[in-house]
């Protein structure tokens, strides 16, 4: 086998004309060039330099040889860079299943920060239930899905990354729209519409839960239609229904949003272990630092509200 060590001695010997020279340039040992050429000019059969007290100069093999030898350099110099921008994330793409809207939130930060540092990664999204996500996953389908709940799944790593509130839409004209916040009493007896695709089956279940816990069986509509479709069925009273804190950004005429008290939805990202994309990677790395920091601000926010609440309590003793 040539190795590529030898191929770069052998053009730098061409270059300069001296051994000497040669590893002078390249940092090492003359005795290793003139170690190395001989090893590859055994392999070869044929002599590539002719030696002398000044130095040395091609053969016609040498010279024969040497353009083979630069263009097999350019090819592994190009190859290398190729892989090393994979590694870099500068390259590449990432298949990511979602189960959230995009229109505002950490997801959409998340991608929005990561395209910024690597805009050349494509970025497949792909809308869908968290079952049919996880088997692509499995199957290196994908490389990630972000989806609610904290629920582990077989041959899987799971990770909880964000928490959204979780909203009711209603018709602008609804009489609960007087109230800046809403409980799961207030919607006992309501209609409730979802849709026939994700995240509709999971709203359908989520709603039985909380309203079953109140002793109350809701009376849930499933409609063949996407998301916009089904908000206009909701503006002109067909029903209510209810979405994560991330689709409330987008504004549509005729309903209004308002929070369910006390009610959270945990999002996690899940993946293969088995999965190397090194793109994938990197946006994992930066959703747990943007994890991370949003837990801080969090804790910080909090910490100042009981202080400010804390300091309200204390009594002046020149009162």
């Amino acid at each position: 086998m040539i190795e590529v060590r030898q191929l770069r001695y052998f053009l730098a010997a061409s270059e300069y004309g001296s051994f000497r020279k040669a590893a002078a340039a390249i940092g090492v040992q003359e005795s290793a060039i003139s170690r190395r050429i001989r090893d590859l000019e055994d392999r070869l059969g044929a002599s590539l330099f002719q030696r002398h007290n000044g130095g040395v100069f091609l053969t016609l093999a040498g010279k024969r040889f040497v353009r083979h030898a630069r263009k097999a350099l350019r090819q592994i110099e190009y190859g290398a860079k190729d892989v090393a921008t994979i590694g870099r994330s500068e390259d590449g793409r990432i298949k990511i299943g979602i189960f959230s809207s995009l229109a505002s939130g950490f997801l959409s930060d998340l991608l929005r920060a990561y395209d910024k540092a690597h805009a050349q990664v494509l970025i497949e999204l792909k809308d869908g239930d968290p079952a049919d996500h996880v088997s692509a996953i499995r199957q290196l389908r994908l490389d990630v899905a972000f989806i609610t709940g904290t629920s582990q799944w077989l041959d899987c790593e799971i990770e909880q990354l964000w928490s959204e509130r979780v909203f009711v839409v209603l018709p602008s004209e609804h009489p609960l729209c007087g109230k800046t916040e809403l409980d799961w009493h207030d919607l006992v007896g309501e209609r409730f519409i979802v849709s026939d695709g994700a995240p509709g089956p999971e709203i359908h279940d989520y709603l039985v839960q909380r309203l079953a816990d109140l002793g109350r069986h809701p009376e849930i509509h499933t409609q063949y239609i996407g998301r916009d479709n089904l908000l206009s069925l909701v503006a002109i009273g067909r029903g209510v229904t209810v979405m994560s804190e991330a689709g409330t950004a987008a504004q549509f005429p005729g309903i209004v949003y308002r929070p369910i008290a006390d009610e959270v939805l945990p999002f996690c990202a899940v993946w293969s272990p088995r999965n190397d994309n090194p793109a994938w990677r990197r946006l994992l790395s930066l959703a747990r630092s943007m994890s991370r920091s949003a837990a801080a601000a969090i804790i910080q926010v909090t910490s100042a509200i009981l202080l400010s609440s804390s300091l309200l309590q204390i009594p002046d003793p020149w009162l």
